[in-house]
């Protein structure tokens, strides 16, 4: 899949589940379990044990969900989890040897940043999109709001705090996207494997971010 299509499938769904989980096999399942419930993205961040190895698992076994790596932190890990097929590279920080890296090789990079500086050197540097983060200690929603003031033109993706509660309002604050974890991937349903529970949540989210965005082309 291209860089357009990958950036193109990220918009459309507005969610980039992110797997911090134990074990390869529970981020396995989590992956299949967000998928089945219709969303093709998962982000595989570099804490789960064999996570370059889980990236080629679930490439090779599902080539409809597009594979990200989460917060590399060198460009060797980074090289591998491309080599292992991730289409996507994301942070929690702004690394700008890491965008060069990710710009070279056309795949799509989301850096960190967190004040309004470091938004626009993100995208400056190149970001296809730019990982808003923490989010919740920030203000929350009002802070994407405020930084889409000034930033129109930056995509942004709210993570850090994310929840049912909050998601609509991130998405009509101006939000591209919502980078969610344990609030959608909760450990307790990963470890009695209660697929239906992530299921569910899955469904909720993608239906904030349908109605959400219809909210905000009526109010245009």
């Amino acid at each position: 899949m291209t860089k357009e299509a990958v950036c193109a499938r990220i918009k459309e769904f507005g969610i980039i589940p992110a797997l911090r989980l134990r074990s390869a096999e529970d981020a396995m399942f989590a992956a299949e379990a967000v998928w089945s419930a219709g969303i093709p993205i998962v982000e595989v961040t570099m804490t789960i044990p064999g996570a370059v190895k889980v990236i080629h698992d679930l490439v090779r076994q599902n080539s409809e969900i597009i594979v990200g790596a989460g917060t590399p932190l060198d460009i060797d890990t980074a090289a591998r989890c491309l080599d292992a097929g991730a289409s996507f590279l994301t942070s929690t920080a702004f690394e700008p040897e890491m965008v060069n890296f990710a710009n070279k090789k056309s795949v799509v990079v989301i850096p960190g940043a967190c004040s309004p500086t470091e938004v626009y050197t993100a995208w400056k540097a190149g970001a296809d999109f730019v990982n808003v983060f923490p989010c919740s200690a920030m203000g929350g929603s009002g802070y994407i709001r405020a930084l889409k003031g000034p930033f129109p033109q930056i995509p942004m993706i709210a993570s850090g705090g994310v929840n049912q509660q909050t998601a609509s309002d991130f998405i009509l604050a101006g939000a591209d996207a919502l980078g969610i974890g344990r609030d959608l991937i909760h450990h307790d349903a990963v470890k009695r494997r209660e697929k239906g529970w992530i299921q569910e949540l899955a469904r909720r989210y993608v239906r904030m971010v349908n109605h959400s965005r219809q909210d905000l082309r009526e109010i245009a």
